[in-house]
């Protein structure tokens, strides 16, 4: 058996170990191949005032493998009123927080339908070089078996607090021991004219989903959903005059008025920053522990450079 039919047969088996009666569905190739693998699920769609792709994709997709599909439209007051408690959930205010709202309000709504257990897709990007920037890397093989070990997704976090069970059949222990023994040829491939992440997951999955849905590009969660639109519309409720002090004042290193608002909300619904702990290091952005073999600081959202 060749490799695309092994890693096939493993995601199937970990689907089985994971079964869940809801999926949070992007209509992108990651929770795609989630809901064809399990066509008894309830895919989960969120999208801001019915912006982004998302809807569009995984409107098809829904139809095409005859899902049940609930998707929530939430407007802008109700994504910014939502920040405070999606900052405290999580401690953090990470400026990646729109992609969190997705999550949120996936799982809020899944909730409300009664689903007690949901799918989600995290880990594929990271083992299989979904993440563009992936591609850019001198040793890209190297940073997913670093990164492997210490991954981290908000679903869990949320999942938790909305007392909704999460499942992560990419994050299956057997699958990932196997999806780290792939060659990075198999996963950063040329396929036509294109140079493609996630190559060798595409393939093995092109004769049971259209080629919409496998050969499409990475959507992000924020700009799939149309949160994106909320870094505007936030940093716009910053002056440039309290933006300014508030970067003398602190020792944080911000990255734009957005971050600065949300560590505004972070200090009045999480407190203090936590400084390290006996086993970690100092964020050299926020001053919070972080693990020692981190290179992703959950609380401000610093990443090490590695490219």
């Amino acid at each position: 058996m060749d490799v695309i039919s092994i890693l096939r047969k493993k995601l199937e088996i970990a689907v089985g170990r994971n079964t869940s009666s809801g999926v949070l569905f992007s209509g992108g190739l990651d929770s795609s191949i989630l809901a064809q693998l399990n066509r008894n699920v309830v895919a989960l769609t969120v999208t801001l005032e019915s912006e982004g792709e998302d809807i569009l994709y995984a409107n098809f997709l829904a139809r095409k493998l005859g899902l049940k599909h609930f998707y929530k439209i939430v407007d802008v007051d109700e994504a910014i009123d939502s920040i405070p408690e999606v900052i405290k959930i999580l401690k953090s205010f990470d400026p990646a927080l729109p992609n969190d709202l997705v999550i949120y309000f996936s799982l809020k709504t899944a909730k409300e339908k009664g689903i007690a257990r949901v799918m989600t897709g995290d880990g594929a990007d990271e083992l299989f070089a979904g993440y563009d920037f992936m591609k850019e890397l001198k040793d890209p093989e190297g940073y997913i078996k670093r990164i492997a070990r210490s991954m981290t997704f908000s679903s869990n976090l949320i999942g938790d607090f909305l007392e909704i069970e999460i499942s992560q059949p990419y994050l299956d222990k057997e699958f990932v021991e196997f999806s780290l023994s792939i060659p990075i040829d198999l996963k950063i491939r040329k396929e036509g004219e294109r140079l493609w992440g996630k190559w060798i997951l595409r393939k093995a999955f092109e004769d049971l989903l259209p080629s919409e849905s496998i050969w499409q590009g990475k959507r992000p969660l924020e700009q799939g959903s149309g949160m994106t639109r909320l870094r505007k519309i936030i940093s716009d409720l910053v002056s440039d005059e309290d933006f300014e002090r508030g970067k003398k004042e602190s020792q944080v290193k911000f990255m734009n008025k957005e971050h600065f608002y949300y560590y505004g909300i972070y200090q009045n619904v999480v407190g203090p920053i936590p400084e390290p702990q006996g086993n970690e290091k100092r964020c050299p952005a926020c001053g919070a522990g972080m693990k020692l073999k981190s290179y992703h600081c959950r609380v401000c959202g610093w990443v090490e450079a590695i490219l």
